[in-house]
């Protein structure tokens, strides 16, 4: 099982944006409950994750309304919650 840091930037997002709270819920159970061994592991099950450099993941969520982005400790079996943002945010993250 993973363990998910930044609980706190998923919870403040969904306060904010109350459309994405079942679904941010939803990746956060999903995730602790993971064993995520490598980036084949999270396509096989969010197909439309986007990979880059220093294993940071980003995960539609809404479709592609929001953006949630991670960065993975395989190995530690670690999720870091980088950042969330709407699709209009995403855009200007450097990546």
């Amino acid at each position: 099982m993973l363990k998910v840091v930044g609980r706190k930037v998923l919870t403040d997002f969904a306060d904010r944006h109350a459309d994405v709270r079942s679904q941010i819920e939803a990746w956060f159970w999903e995730a602790e409950e993971a064993n995520w061994r490598a980036p084949q592991d999270i396509k096989d099950r969010y197909s439309s994750a986007s990979f880059f450099s220093g294993n940071r993941v980003v995960f539609n969520l809404k479709g592609k309304k929001y953006r949630l982005l991670t960065r993975v400790s395989y190995d530690q079996q670690i999720v870091l919650v980088v950042k969330l943002g709407t699709h209009a945010e995403y855009s200007t993250w450097d990546l």
